[in-house]
C-alpha cells in the first residue's frame, strides 16, 4: 500500500472528481489517495463516484475551507 495526494483545490466542480479519477486510474488496488479540495460539492460528489467505482471512503473532513477525503483504490 502506497499513500497519494492529489491537491485539487481552487477546481470548481467536477473538476475535482476528474482529477481524482485520472490520479486513481494510475495507482494499485490496496493504495490509499488524500484529496485535498475547497469546493463543498466534492463532499458528495467523491464519495458518490467511489460508490459507483468500487473505492473505498476512508475519512472525510473539513478543516476551515479545505475539504480533505481520504480514499482506498479498489479492484479494478
Amino acid at each position: 500500500m502506497s499513500l497519494h495526494e492529489l491537491d485539487a483545490r481552487r477546481l470548481l466542480c467536477p473538476m475535482p472528481v476528474i482529477r481524482t479519477q485520472n490520479k486513481a486510474s494510475t495507482l494499485a488496488a490496496g493504495d490509499q489517495l488524500v484529496v485535498t479540495c475547497t469546493d463543498p460539492g466534492a463532499l458528495s460528489d467523491i464519495p458518490a463516484w467511489c460508490r459507483i467505482t468500487g473505492h473505498k471512503i476512508i475519512s472525510s473532513t473539513q478543516q476551515g475551507n479545505e475539504i480533505i477525503i481520504t480514499l482506498e483504490i479498489g479492484e479494478t
